[in-house]
């Protein structure tokens, strides 16, 4: 079958089962198709070898919509790729939509989304998470063996989790932010979603690597990621902080990361308990710098030089005003208004200064425990997929979601998370597993070492069967 036949078969997919989930803002059949063409009169078609790939509608893809979710960039078309797209598709992968997100990267369940939530395929009342919910449901559901999202505190990890799939955070540096729209510049991370951890080996190592568009792109050697899988878990130390799996934890869930924990043990890693005392500030700490740092990048939505501008506005004031009441949802004027507030005249140290410091010990935590053990282990989420609705009306608990996550970011180490199993309920459990800088060979070899010996079994009730 010629690779235009085989994009064609998943583009009709896509467009069946989204009319289910609302997994994608925008379907890009045209481009898809063209590119499928390009790759059929070539000789070698690269190492994704024409692999369909979706991507979170916050990183650029030029000529398509990149709307970040929210209304203030809903007829926003970006005019170049972002360096992570440009690299997919040098290597042969084909883009075949832009995937549905809370706005602007703002949430934990998808719900934020200016233009309506995805749903779980596992339970379509249910989140998918956020706020990569639109990339996880789109692979979960077979649409896509692949696909791109963004990390902030956790927003392909937990996403990943309640969607039984696999979701990676490279270490911070590791793959070029140019292109992906800021929320808070220094937490900020594209991510890789995929069914199985080889092709989330192989899209990393097709992207990774040091970018002069991006200045926090680190120029480290990118080591052959696939290559590594099948290596030994012998003499791999994983450390459990056990003070971290109390109050708030679900019982089914503290369970089935534990005997995630024994199986590991039993392919040959060796269990040691750690300690990570300063994580437990890690959700406070989190919200009020990704906040301080969201309120200075959405400064530019204005309404002057892009996006959505308001009209009937009398003078500049007014329309800058009206504009971002009127583009912006509840959630990114929460984020916003906390942010200017943390680094406002008098509040400044008392807030925003003291998190930095904090920050600083959570990441002297990790370092700490990585000179005893080569991964952690934790929970991914505190809680399996909940309903739509359920926590619209309690931010706290909204942003509870993210505190096993969070600390990932701060940090800015390598995360992956797994499926460990199914809830009494019949939805997946993710266990997260956290290694030292630079160490996603280490991470990677762990999670697919972990999958092939025990994988989830079970599949969503919307699915499309594994995808080509």
């Amino acid at each position: 079958m010629s690779l235009v036949k085989e994009i064609q078969r998943t583009l009709d997919t896509v467009e069946t089962l989204n009319a289910q989930l609302n997994a994608f803002i925008s379907i890009e059949r045209g481009h898809a198709e063209a590119k499928a063409q390009e790759l059929d009169r070539l000789a070698e078609r690269g190492p994704l070898n024409g692999m369909a790939i979706a991507v979170k509608d916050n990183i650029c893809t030029k000529g398509m919509p990149t709307t970040c979710g929210s209304r203030i960039l809903g007829n926003y078309h970006a005019q170049y790729d972002a360096t992570a797209v440009a690299k997919l598709q040098e290597a042969g992968g084909i883009v075949v939509g832009k995937t549905n997100m809370d706005e602007f990267a703002m949430g934990s369940s998808n719900e934020s989304s200016a233009f309506g939530p995805a749903k779980n395929p596992w339970d379509l009342e249910r989140v998918p998470g956020g706020s990569s919910g639109g990339s996880a449901a789109a692979v979960a559901a077979g649409m896509v063996p692949v696909a791109l999202g963004s990390e902030t505190g956790g927003s392909v990890r937990q996403p990943a989790s309640l969607c039984g799939i696999v979701g990676l955070k490279p270490t911070y540096g590791r793959i070029s932010r140019f292109g992906l729209v800021a929320f808070a510049s220094s937490l900020d991370n594209i991510g890789i979603f995929g069914r199985e951890v080889k092709d989330v080996a192989g899209v990393l190592k097709s992207i990774a690597g040091r970018d002069p568009k991006d200045s926090t792109s680190a120029d480290v050697p990118v080591p052959d990621y696939p290559g590594v899988l099948e290596d030994s878990l012998d003499g791999k130390i994983i450390g459990i902080p056990r003070s971290l799996l109390g109050e708030g934890l679900d019982d089914e869930i503290r369970t089935s990361v534990l005997a995630a924990a024994e199986r590991f043990a039993s392919m040959g890693a060796r269990l040691i308990d750690i300690d990570l005392p300063h994580v437990r500030y890690g959700i406070a700490v989190y919200y009020i710098i990704a906040t301080a740092e969201a309120s200075s990048n959405l400064a530019r939505y204005d309404g002057v030089r892009y996006g959505f501008r308001a009209e009937e506005a009398e003078e500049l004031r007014q329309m800058y005003m009206k504009t971002r009441e009127e583009g912006f949802g509840p959630e990114v004027k929460r984020r916003i208004m906390l942010g200017t507030y943390v680094l406002s005249s008098g509040y400044y140290d008392a807030y925003y200064a003291k998190a930095q410091k904090v920050r600083a010990l959570i990441k002297q935590d990790h370092i700490n425990a990585f000179e005893r053990c080569d991964a952690i282990l934790t929970p991914t989420s505190p809680s399996t997929a909940f309903r739509l609705g359920e926590r619209s009306d309690d931010p706290l608990a909204m942003y509870l979601s993210d505190i096993y996550t969070v600390s990932a970011n701060l940090a800015g180490v390598p995360a992956i998370s797994i499926p460990c199993g199914l809830s009494s309920d019949g939805l997946p459990i993710g266990v997260q597993l956290t290694c030292d800088f630079w160490q996603e060979s280490t991470v990677l070899n762990l999670a697919h070492k972990y999958q092939t010996e025990f994988p989830l079994e079970a599949k969503p009730s919307v699915f499309a069967g594994d995808p080509g």
